[in-house]
């Protein structure tokens, strides 16, 4: 009898609950909307009591959590969301309610954290040691590893936040980064996109020019990483980068940016190899639960 895990991918505006072992191993899935933690994280312990209930007997439960949050085990707040701009989520345990109602180990990380671990564990980073998973969507964020372990420090990364090049003659758009104004995510999530043609990315065009601008803005960042973290690979995912010829915008702009100074084959002529779509495509999160409980198990 295989082993089953709880995986829980909460984000701003839904929540994905599931149990299962792995891709295509989903016993249990449910969706439903992100509202206050009260009635949200009781829905949450509602799903995976039915399942237990019907049978679904799981180990351990992941939770892949938007942020800010605590992810030292450590710490007296562990497994709270901290001072976020969710409207009403700001300093919510979150993890300590799901461990006391299964009375079972609860693993809990940022939510690009855990989807980069199912990325390294089922998709596109099998094999690598070091790399940058990031999502482009509601907003912009970063996680992944180094030397084989999952990004933490003082926190976790926030590579959302990061600050770029902004020619406010080409883009005079000010940013709407409700911290920073004009940083990456200010610049470059989906809402800014539409705050700054008027229509949402989808209804635009593929050769209108916010994909190239967005795409410029991406490459920057991935600049950052390349020269910083070194990774072996960048995953870009999320709502904005499922726009057709992202990846391939972004590898053009990179590979200019780059100018050929870093002397690896795969930077000089492997870029479609390198900055590439998550293998898992949307489900990167939830699978990366069952894997970040899986660890926690044993």
């Amino acid at each position: 009898m295989k082993t089953l895990y709880g995986g829980i991918e909460a984000g701003g505006t839904k929540f994905v609950c599931a149990v299962g072992s792995g891709p295509g191993e989903i016993e249990a899935i449910e969706r439903f909307p992100t509202t206050t933690p009260e009635e949200t994280l009781q829905r949450t312990i509602d799903f995976f009591r039915h399942q237990q209930n019907a049978g679904h007997h799981f180990e351990s439960i992941g939770i892949a959590s938007f942020g800010p949050v605590d992810p030292r085990p450590d710490s007296e707040t562990f497994g709270y969301i901290t001072a976020t701009p969710k409207p009403n989520w700001s300093h919510t345990n979150f993890a300590g309610p799901i461990r006391d109602a299964f009375e079972m180990p609860v693993a809990f990380d940022i939510d690009v954290n855990v989807a980069a671990l199912g990325e390294h564990t089922w998709g596109s980073a099998i094999g690598l040691d070091t790399f940058i998973y990031m999502t482009i969507g509601t907003g912009i964020g970063g996680g992944g590893m180094i030397n084989g372990e999952l990004m933490h420090g003082l926190i976790h990364p926030e590579v959302g936040h990061i600050r770029i090049p902004h020619d406010l003659e080409r883009d005079p758009f000010p940013g709407r980064c409700p911290y920073h104004g004009d940083c990456l995510e200010g610049l470059a999530c989906g809402p800014a996109i539409e705050d700054r043609w008027g229509k949402k990315g989808f209804e635009l065009p593929p050769d209108h020019p916010a994909w190239d601008l967005e795409a410029e803005y991406l490459a920057y960042a991935a600049l950052n990483y390349i020269c910083t973290v070194s990774p072996q690979k960048i995953i870009m995912g999320g709502g904005v980068m499922e726009q057709p010829n992202m990846h391939e915008l972004i590898r053009k702009h990179v590979k200019r940016l780059l100018n050929d100074y870093i002397q690896s084959p795969i930077l000089i002529d492997g870029l479609d190899a390198y900055i590439v779509p998550p293998g898992l495509g949307n489900e990167s999160g939830v699978l990366g639960a069952f894997a970040l409980a899986k660890h926690l198990h044993g």
